[in-house]
């Protein structure tokens, strides 16, 4: 795989990551915060780097409970 992509992929992420917790909004904090997670997921499949992979799979999920299926 392309070295400039696997990199850009988790500059990408960590760039979102931190641009996450600037709002707010928890339901605004969730959502950017699970795109960064599933491009982390993306980026741990690349290195196979199945910490990385793992413990943002269960970040992700987390949010999108908080999001979609919890009711308050």
């Amino acid at each position: 795989m392309n070295e400039n992509l696997i990199e850009w992929t988790g500059y990408a992420a960590m760039a979102i990551l931190m641009f996450s917790f600037l709002m707010k909004d928890i339901k605004k904090l969730r959502i950017i915060n699970s795109i960064a997670c599933i491009l982390f997921v993306i980026y741990g499949v690349m290195l196979d780097a199945y910490p990385v992979v793992i413990s943002n799979a269960f970040i992700a999920t987390v949010n999108f409970y908080y999001l979609f299926l919890k009711k308050n």
